[in-house]
């Protein structure tokens, strides 16, 4: 366990350094390169994508409170996490701090913030909120994204959003 907790002190201090070192000397953007993705920490997850949106019709404007206590916004970069994944993404505990990760599909790259977990249906493994889904799949026809590739990512200073 000691091991564990090493390595992920590692990783953070190697991805801030990529980071910071990259920030020091050019604009915020830098923080989407990608070398400081490929410095995502963890084993990757690999499974489907859905989205999620809980308006209801009746329900009041800003939809329901996420697992971290933010409301549901569906214009962020934000998504939920399979409830059984919480551990491997930091927690993301109610009133807690969100916690990030990159979603990886149909060639495209997104930093999104892990707001929320819920009990996703068999084989999927996170549910993008509708701006993230419009990313991957601009007309929401697909509803379901396969072979989706979703890597924690340490620390707390990610700029959630496209990486190019």
């Amino acid at each position: 366990m000691m091991l564990f907790g090493s390595s992920a002190a590692v990783c953070g201090a190697v991805v801030a350094f990529a980071i910071f070192g990259r920030a020091a000397g050019s604009e915020i953007g830098a923080v989407h390169s990608s070398d400081v993705v490929n410095a995502a920490c963890g084993d990757a997850i690999v499974g489907a994508a859905s989205m999620y949106n809980p308006f209801k019709p009746g329900k009041e404007e800003g939809g329901p409170s996420t697992a971290s206590g933010e409301r549901y916004d569906r214009s962020v970069w934000a998504a939920a996490i399979k409830t059984s994944l919480r551990r491997k993404f930091g927690g993301v505990q109610f009133g807690g701090r969100p916690k990030y990760a990159l979603v990886e599909a149909v060639g495209k790259k997104v930093i999104v913030k892990i707001n929320d977990v819920g009990p996703l249906r068999p084989g999927r493994i996170i549910d993008l909120n509708e701006r993230t889904m419009r990313y991957f799949d601009p007309s929401l026809e697909l509803g379901v994204i396969g072979g989706v590739k979703v890597s924690p990512l340490a620390g707390d200073y990610w700029i959630p959003g496209p990486v190019g």
